[in-house]
């Protein structure tokens, strides 16, 4: 028996399953080693799904998302009375990551109030309020460019009582916010740069610091928010960012007295690659320590704190399942073999090409075999960039000579990638299942040929 949990135990470390801070605590291995996600007392065996729904699949867990937005909101504030920070904390999810409402409820279910975008996320939050889904007294920012269209909506939502907060990006909104009659943020875009894969050189969006100081008095505004980047992997990340704004919000809160917070965006990390970072808990708490005495050093009251982490809640929330179709040697690299799926990730995991994103590739049987092969993996579109080589290294999988079918789960799918899906070679999307309360619903079918063709205008 003690050899049997042993075994078990060491495939779990293997395949990296069972670690809370990789995300992963949910997940096990069942006896004839098939991929397991549980849920509370409830239990999902995922070999078993995909061969009742077949792939390629999404599968979306919405209790994943409900621990994390209220275990965030707890943890800030916990940390905030343990401190006496003076300030109150709002977290707000940012529906560019994912707007399916299957994401966005359970989120804003658990406290979480709302970021958007554009005018037509702005409209998703305007049909939920009236259909009686959404508490008018939500907290709503708006970022992305104000067209007359989203300036309408806004303006049409601040009449029927909600919170809506435009933020200002530049000097033409800046102009038409004078006649906004209710509250505003202003986007700074601070000069600190960091160690990030999405640091960008040139950035569009927000004023230069000497341009807001010299803004003088601006019409009720009441927040200061910056971005400073994605996927910060260092919490002195956000330390440094942190205080630089502080310093800024101190001195524009000397002609703005209504100023009262301060949205720091977004940035928590998500480990992708199953790699040890900070945990969320270590991570609020330097932010709440660094803002409390900072804010002191500067004389000022704590400002109250926003964050958007959108990553950090939806994307380990979801698994994207595909089955290998065949194999094939690869000439140049006869250590390797291509696995051939039955998706595409330059269509359902764009992000693979386009910002060349590492996963946590696992697979969904056979996990306790022991011949195991060095494969990179290559979808079914037509195009050479299709493809996931883990960086160019490889990702380890069973051998296809004992098993009568693999199938691989991609994990921590959640975030982006259902926004950013495209239909190269008219291939159709993934399915979407939504894992709930111990039972499977179909959210979204996998779509026909007759579907793709229509948004062709077939």
């Amino acid at each position: 028996m003690a050899t049997k949990k042993k075994k078990k135990n060491g495939h779990k470390k293997f395949w990296k399953l069972g670690v809370e801070e990789f995300n992963t605590s949910h997940f096990d291995i069942s006896p004839e080693g098939e991929l397991v996600v549980r849920e509370g007392n409830y239990q999902y065996n995922i070999y078993n799904i995909v061969k009742k729904y077949g792939t390629s699949t999404e599968i979306l867990f919405p209790t994943i998302i409900e621990n994390r937005v209220r275990d965030l909101i707890d943890t800030f504030n916990a940390y905030i009375k343990i401190l006496s920070y003076k300030g109150k904390f709002h977290y707000h999810y940012p529906m560019k990551v994912n707007q399916n409402k299957e994401v966005v409820l359970p989120a804003v279910a658990e406290g979480a109030n709302l970021d958007v975008a554009s005018a037509n996320e702005l409209y998703l939050v305007k049909r939920m309020i009236e259909t009686d889904r959404f508490n008018v007294k939500i907290r709503v920012t708006c970022n992305g460019p104000k067209t007359p269209k989203y300036m309408d909506l806004i303006e049409e939502l601040r009449g029927k009582g909600l919170l809506v907060v435009p933020i200002i990006e530049d000097y033409v909104e800046l102009e038409r916010m004078k006649k906004f009659q209710g509250p505003v943020g202003i986007r700074v875009n601070l000069s600190v740069k960091i160690k990030s894969h999405w640091d960008k050189k040139f950035n569009r969006f927000g004023f230069t610091e000497d341009e807001i100081l010299k803004l003088g008095k601006v019409r009720n505004l009441s927040i200061l928010h910056y971005h400073i980047s994605s996927q910060m992997e260092s919490m002195d990340s956000f330390v440094k960012p942190l205080k630089r704004a502080l310093e800024l919000y101190a001195k524009l809160k000397e002609k703005n007295p209504s100023l009262d917070t301060l949205d720091i965006g977004g940035g928590a990390a998500v480990p992708y690659e199953k790699k040890r970072m900070y945990t969320g808990k270590n991570l609020i708490q330097r932010i709440v320590k660094t803002a409390k005495t900072h804010a002191d050093k500067l004389g000022i009251r704590h400002p109250n704190l926003i964050v958007e982490w959108g990553r950090y809640v939806a994307a380990p929330a979801q698994m994207t399942i595909y089955k290998i179709l065949a194999e094939k040697t690869i000439e140049t690299k006869s250590d390797k073999l291509w696995y051939v799926i039955d998706g595409s990730f330059m269509n359902d995991l764009i992000d693979s090409w386009a910002i060349h994103q590492k996963w946590h590739v696992v697979p969904v049987n056979a996990m306790h075999a022991r011949k195991l092969v060095k494969t990179w993996l290559a979808g079914s579109s037509c195009d050479s960039d299709d493809k996931y080589t883990a960086g160019g290294t490889h990702i380890l999988l069973p051998s296809l000579e004992n098993v009568e079918e693999l199938f691989i789960a991609i994990m921590d799918t959640g975030a982006y990638q259902d926004p950013l899906a495209s239909h190269h070679c008219l291939l159709s999307s993934p399915a979407k299942l939504v894992a709930a309360n111990g039972e499977i619903k179909v959210a979204r079918k996998r779509e026909q040929p007759e579907d793709v063709g229509k948004l062709f205008g077939w």
